[in-house]
């Protein structure tokens, strides 16, 4: 049931009351006046009792609640209300229905949650106490035993949530007529508005606690703030009780002495409020101040350590991973556990470093790469590990939403993760993002058994040759690269079985790219007719663009229907295609091969040109890449066989082909042009043209990434 259809009746006009005679004859009227008395401030109990108590109530199990969404919506509601009291105040009739439209708005939201019912209860219990003749303390104990299974955040919202709905516009508006003809009220309407004000300060500053980025009780200013927090919750609880008495009790009595001991309540109360405001917001200042000097020594320490030989690499992975000693800072992917940082001494650690934006495609193509290096490894390449740090916004993360991703993402990877991400310093974030030059797309860092990069770039490394790059050092990547040519095999390793079972057999193999389907049309149908007149056995595969767009499914999905051409049999292969590309460029640059005498740093460079202008076309024989060119010019060369094929009996198929198609490209004179995402942290300083070798001009580009037409992963 809603709360207001079971509580938002105004408790003077129930069937079981007393009809009300005259305001100071009613006997509820008489009821109201003690509980004013019995709210006071003033008790016999000591802190350290009400604090006993208090925390005997707290039995949290784990509930979370979206703390931040619904307190956004209750101190909407609040402010409605000290509107409304000041405007109630007036004898002058004012425009409410506004505020009124807004509350119904928020009231709906509110009591279609899943937390309806434990604010429903919640209201229920302050309103039947209040009119019971039961004092704050009691009334706040018994609200507090309703929410015991939360933690004191999810508590005091809960309990202003149910304050907040109980004493709507609509419950304020029942007492217009007689509060018109008192005139001396107007100040307990500010002491009230004062009171609300005070309460939502104090909490403001208790959520900022949960906010901070990590917790350590080293310093006492926290672990100070953090015995204070469970009294302070107590006391603003208090505060809303007693404005919930002083509202409610105001529209029944003219006399003053009841209106005096609640005046005096609530601005005692007040006093005490701010009083702990003021407390908490200088242990946050001095906590603050405590965390500006460790990030400064994390910062100078991350840099130090990096640059100093170990004996082993706990102490980098402890400035990384842990700098607030968790004894289990990291999650195990197989045994669904939490771990201590032992199980990463001396081993080569991997670390995989992103935010929650990082792709299916990257995490399951990296788990291949993972699980083949566990299962068919040698002995050597099983002594590493690899380790998630996932860098987010903690401002960010303080959301349900947030916090389900960073968990279905560590909960589905197979390796160790760093179980929060609160533990990851901010100064080790920014040290990560100067030194290692992340942004937002993921880096795979090598480090060696005592601690020491051997790589930044290990990803790269990754998706270029797998599990043979082990131990992902600038060595064995500078080997890799001495054994590799320019050929078919380089290009679509891992892409599909069937093109390297093509090359085995010494087939012509056309790769094409682009989304323009009328220009596929084209080339795969003149290129099958010259193969046919040629007599060459041809297969044709599709590889779509490096940013595949829906355009590109269209595309896959027409080529199929036609029949036109092979194609990947799913999106996550385009984009790896892509990516080993671009990997290989970045690795390239990384070791400085970015001259004109390599080829395959040349080749690499005209293909990611023409996947950026469009549509293009890169023929082989066996291995043996033939010919990479642009779209317009690579199916010219198809139509023009009759232009060319004489040359065949006497020069071969291969050269013919190619001659032809060098002519035509010299006569469109295409240069090229590239991009590079600062993320990468390796912008060249010059490069050279890959077709007339002139020194390519720099400019800077503003690119926006988010591709809300990405090919969906299904």
């Amino acid at each position: 049931m809603g709360l207001k259809s079971s509580l938002m009746v105004d408790p003077m006009h129930t069937s079981k009351q007393p009809e009300m005679t005259g305001p100071l004859k009613n006997p509820m009227m008489q009821q109201l006046n003690v509980v004013g008395e019995r709210n006071s401030i003033s008790s016999t109990l000591d802190e350290n009792a009400i604090m006993k108590q208090v925390l005997d109530t707290h039995l949290p199990d784990g509930t979370e609640v979206d703390v931040k969404s619904l307190m956004q919506m209750v101190e909407e509601l609040l402010q409605d209300i000290t509107t409304n009291v000041a405007s109630t105040s007036s004898v002058a009739q004012t425009d409410v229905d506004q505020p009124e439209a807004k509350y119904h708005q928020i009231d709906a939201l509110l009591t279609s949650n899943i937390l309806s019912h434990t604010i429903d209860r919640l209201a229920c219990e302050m309103l039947v106490k209040l009119l019971s003749n039961t004092d704050g303390h009691t009334i706040a104990l018994s609200l507090f035993h309703v929410v015991e299974n939360f933690y004191w955040d999810a508590k005091l919202t809960l309990i202003l949530a149910a304050f907040a709905l109980a004493y709507s516009p609509d419950q304020l508006e029942n007492s217009t007529d007689i509060l018109e003809q008192v005139t001396t009220i107007n100040d307990r309407f500010d002491a009230i508005s004062k009171q609300i004000h005070s309460v939502l300060e104090l909490s403001r500053c208790i959520f900022q606690f949960k906010e901070l980025p990590y917790i350590s009780s080293e310093v006492p200013a926290m672990t100070r703030a953090l015995n204070t927090v469970p009294i302070a919750i107590y006391w603003n609880v208090r505060g809303i009780i007693a404005c919930a008495t002083h509202i409610t009790c105001m529209g029944y009595e003219y006399g003053m002495s009841s209106a005096e001991i609640q005046s005096r309540e609530l601005s005692s109360l007040d006093l005490k409020i701010n009083h702990l405001l003021e407390f908490l917001r200088k242990q946050l200042d001095e906590y603050n101040r405590f965390i500006a000097i460790k990030d400064m020594d994390l910062t100078e320490s991350f840099n130090q350590v990096l640059d100093t030989v170990h004996s082993d690499n706990l102490k980098i992975l402890k400035i990384l991973l842990n700098p607030w000693d968790n004894p289990l800072p990291l999650f195990a992917g197989t045994t669904k556990q939490r771990v201590n940082l032992e199980v990463l001494r001396k081993r080569i650690v991997l670390l995989l470093i992103s935010g929650l934006d990082m792709s299916l495609e990257e995490v399951s193509i990296l788990e291949q790469i993972y699980i083949e290096m566990r299962s068919h490894g040698s002995r050597a390449e099983s002594q590493y590990e690899v380790v998630w740090v996932s860098i987010v916004d903690p401002h960010i993360m303080n959301t349900d939403a947030m916090n389900a991703r960073f968990e279905e993402m560590r909960n589905n990877m197979p390796w160790y993760s760093v179980y929060d991400p609160s533990n990851v310093d901010k100064a080790v974030k920014r040290s990560i993002r100067d030194r290692w030059h992340f942004r937002n797309k993921p880096i795979l860092v090598a480090l060696d058994p005592q601690g020491k990069e051997v790589s930044l770039i290990a990803l790269h490394m990754m998706w270029i040759w797998g599990s043979i790059a082990f131990p992902f050092t600038t060595a064995r990547e500078e080997a890799l690269w001495s054994e590799e040519t320019w050929r078919l095999e380089l290009l679509v390793d891992g892409v599909d079985p069937d093109i390297l079972m093509w090359t085995r057999e010494d087939k012509y193999i056309l790769l094409h790219g682009g989304d323009d389907i009328e220009w596929i049309r084209k080339f795969t149908r003149s290129a099958r007719a010259m193969a046919s007149v040629a007599r060459i056995p041809l297969e044709m595969f599709y590889v779509g663009k490096s940013k595949p767009r829906e355009n590109v499914r269209r595309v896959m999905a027409t080529i199929s229907l036609e029949k036109l051409s092979h194609s990947v049999m799913h999106p996550t292969l385009i984009w790896y295609f892509w990516t080993r590309i671009e990997s290989m460029l970045f690795s390239k640059i990384q070791l400085k091969h970015a001259d004109d005498q390599d080829a395959i740093m040349l080749q690499i460079k005209k293909l990611l040109s023409y996947d950026k202008d469009g549509s293009w076309g890169l023929l082989c024989h066996g291995s043996h890449i033939l010919t990479n060119g642009h779209g317009p010019t690579m199916l010219q060369t198809c139509v023009d066989f009759d232009l060319w094929k004489q040359h065949i009996p006497s020069r071969g198929f291969d050269l013919s082909f190619k001659n032809y198609h060098d002519k035509l490209h010299g006569e469109t004179n295409n240069c090229f042009k590239f991009e590079f995402p600062i993320v990468e942290g390796s912008i060249p300083e010059g490069m050279r043209c890959p077709e007339c070798h002139r020194s390519m001009e720099k400019h800077i580009s503003f690119i926006c990434c988010h591709d809300q037409t990405s090919l969906p992963l299904s």
